[in-house]
């Protein structure tokens, strides 16, 4: 590639902008880079304070000085997988809580010298001055920019508001509302804290360091992200993973509920994977990393909630919406208060002048607008707590919708394993004589049947029995020589084509296949010797989630590629409503478009691969057990990091529950708003008034958002 190619290829860098909270800021930094040469793409998350910047390599400086021109300091973002870029230190530094003291006292100190000595007007002036400049310099100049670009922020509001207030006269006022309003920055800026760092905590879970063997054999010390793939770990009792891999040697029981949420710890021994951030048992284990620390599951997840935060959800969209509507709309009036009377019937001045100044207070927006997001981010933040990975804020809040839920049969509702559930032995046969000829031709075959009786017969003890010829028998089974005679394990096609069928046989085949299970049927030339019932077992949590949808009051279907009458038993067992059988990917993606146009919203849980097609037809497509899978954690609308599915009903609890807190924020942001702007136009509120109740809106809506992170309860959350 030539110098030329280099210069006009687009790059995307990640920038952390600390004062960016609220979409007027988003706004003007649209306004500025927008169109800028070399600038292609704008990706804003204000939870994180990032912004996403495709651009050509030459146009980054220039837009890292347009943004100090607005007084928006940005610095490179290291990326998502370093320590570094998920650790931070304390928001408000103690120098930034100094001054904000000094400049309390001396705004008290101007309200008490105005009251007790009214002619000391030079004093209460510079009290008051110095009160505006120790506690919020910086805020009163960042409004000014903002004005100077023609933005309405709250920072433009105060900064009118602040000048207006000196400009009449009303010294300790305008001190006094100065520091508060730094002061309820500083508690809304600690508050939402809690709420950006939810995920990223998870990070800190994950070890710095691990153990690791050296090429000299020895074991040393090495730093995480250092580590590469392919090294021998070590880890002892009660440590932390660091990274993911796969057990070579040792067993012990690991605590997964950073990853899948799984309250009891899994055993875990050779050749089963382990997920960084997760907790050793009691034992110790050798495992061979099999991803890079920025890589891991754990690293993976934190990235797919955080650019799930970077999409609005519908209801923080029209919020948005909103407020780019509504801020300008109450300069308006503000000015209106301030002229209208004055000038249409002759009121004096000053009064009006200060009301419109305690409306321009009331109107920020900055309650309205942080109400959505911090509950969207605390209601994805809970569920990937639990297992559940939320790919946007646009599910959470669709969930709450869903009518009906389809399920695939196998690795969903069931294990996706056979295993022998009938062991009938014939003709008055020994029974564990039978088996050790069942194992005997089982352990010959890779089919997934075969492999089930073998496990079978190892569960029983049972050693097989060693055949001196082996044949396979196409689409009906297998064939082996013991001590000169032929022994047939197979189907019931295979038992026909011996003619070895009989009523009573008959009539035992058919009782197992309408219980949904395969039979396979051991048998010599001349009789048959045992029948094996071999069913694909459901998983233990499936009917108690079946249950809990019903209780919601969502249907439930199951689509599945095996025969009408197996999928009819399995639904009959766990209670789903109805159970389609014999469907192929295709006509599984045909009766999920049915559903949707029947009713309306349709879930759909699958194994995240096969069943791509349908589950992208829904409107929510769930992927199960998906740890440690790439693809699914991709693909997936919403992921379920382990097997159970009763996280699909906590999903619907869940996010009934955030459109509730969502509805009640904005309810509280814009009832307190009402109330004190009606206060302001009769001339009852005063400007400190003003800030308390935009503070105190603020802090309400912060407060009732990050409930979703105090849910206690695995499966029940409160609906």
């Amino acid at each position: 590639m030539n110098d030329s190619d280099d210069s006009t290829r687009c790059t995307r860098t990640v920038l952390s902008i600390g004062k960016m909270d609220c979409p007027t800021e988003e706004a003007m930094i649209r306004g500025k880079l927008t169109g800028m040469a070399g600038i292609e793409g704008l990706d804003f998350n204000l939870m994180q304070r990032r912004l996403t910047l495709t651009h050509r390599p030459a146009a980054l400086g220039v837009a890292l000085k347009a943004l100090k021109s607005l007084g928006l300091e940005a610095v490179v973002d290291a990326g998502s997988g370093d320590r570094e870029s998920v650790t931070h230190g304390p928001t408000v530094s103690r120098h930034t809580w100094a001054l904000l003291v000094v400049a309390a006292f001396a705004a008290i100190a101007a309200e008490v010298v105005d009251l007790a000595a009214p002619g000391s007007k030079w004093l209460v002036i510079g009290l008051s001055l110095f009160a505006v400049g120790a506690g919020g310099l910086k805020t009163y100049w960042k409004g000014v920019i903002a004005l100077k670009h023609r933005r309405l922020n709250i920072n433009a509001l105060m900064s009118v508001a602040v000048t207006g207030a000196m400009a009449i006269g009303e010294w300790p006022e305008a001190a006094m509302v100065m520091v508060l309003f730094a002061l309820a920055e500083v508690i809304e800026s600690l508050s939402l804290d809690r709420a950006r760092h939810a995920i990223r905590g998870l990070m800190a879970m994950a070890p710095e360091r691990a153990t690791i063997k050296a090429e000299d054999g020895t074991w040393t010390e090495a730093l995480a992200k250092d580590v590469q793939v392919g090294s021998l770990v070590r880890l002892v009792p009660g440590e932390r993973i660091a990274l993911d891999g796969t057990i070579s040697y040792g067993n012990s029981t690991v605590n997964q509920a950073p990853i899948t949420g799984e309250s009891m710890p899994i055993e875990k021994g050779p050749g089963d994977q382990v997920f960084a951030g997760t907790i050793n048992g009691a034992g110790s284990f050798e495992y061979q990393v099999t991803k890079p620390a920025s890589d891991s599951t754990l690293a993976r997840i934190i990235h797919a909630v955080e650019e799930a935060q970077s999409s609005r959800a519908p209801t923080q969209r029209f919020v948005d919406r909103f407020a780019r509507v509504y801020t300008p709309a109450i300069f308006a009036l503000a000015v209106l208060v301030a002229l209208v009377p004055p000038l249409a019937f002759g009121q004096p001045f000053l009064p009006w002048i200060y009301r419109a100044l305690v409306l321009l207070v009331i109107g920020c927006p900055c309650a309205l607008v942080i109400s959505t997001p911090v509950t969207v981010v605390s209601g994805l933040a809970s569920a990937a707590r639990r297992g559940i990975l939320i790919k946007g804020g646009a599910y959470l809040e669709e969930g709450r919708r869903l009518k009906l839920v389809a399920f695939d049969k196998t690795g969903t509702i069931t294990r996706g394993e056979p295993a022998v559930t009938d062991f009938l032995p014939q003709s008055g046969q020994e029974a564990l004589q039978t088996l050790t000829w069942a194992a005997g031709l089982a352990a010959r075959s890779d089919h997934p049947l075969s492999r089930a009786i073998s496990t079978y017969a190892e569960q029983k003890a049972i050693s097989p029995v060693e055949l001196t010829e082996f044949a396979a028998l196409p689409g009906r089974g297998t064939k082996g020589r013991l001590n000169g005679d032929w022994f047939y394990l197979g189907s019931h096609r295979l038992i026909e084509d011996l003619n070895l069928c009989h009523p009573d046989l008959e009539a035992q085949l058919d009782a197992l296949e309408r219980q949904g299970k395969s039979a396979v049927i051991l048998a010599t030339d001349r009789r048959v010797l045992a029948v094996l019932g071999i069913a694909d077992m459901v998983r233990e949590n499936s009917r108690s989630a079946i249950a809990e949808l019903h209780t919601l009051g969502v249907r439930t279907v199951m689509l599945s590629g095996d025969n009408q009458q197996t999928a009819s038993a399995i639904a009959a067992q766990v209670g789903i409503d109805d159970a389609r059988g014999g469907l192929l990917p295709e006509e599984k993606l045909v009766a999920v478009g049915d559903l949707v146009e029947e009713y309306g919203e349709v879930g759909m849980a699958g194994d995240g691969i096969n069943d791509a097609p349908a589950l992208a037809a829904a409107n929510i497509g769930f992927a199960m057990g998906v740890a440690g899978s790439d693809t699914a954690l991709e693909t997936a609308d919403v992921a379920l990091m382990d097997d159970d599915l009763r996280k699909l009903p906590m999903f619907i609890r869940l996010s009934r529950l955030a459109v509730g807190i969502l509805t009640q924020n904005i309810g509280l942001a814009l009832g307190i708003k009402a109330v004190f702007l009606g206060l302001a136009l009769a001339g009852e509120a005063t400007l400190w008034m003003a800030v308390l109740a935009d503070m105190g809106a603020s802090l309400l809506v912060i407060f009732n958002g990050l409930r979703l992170l105090r849910a206690k309860t695995p499966y029940c959350l409160a609906s």
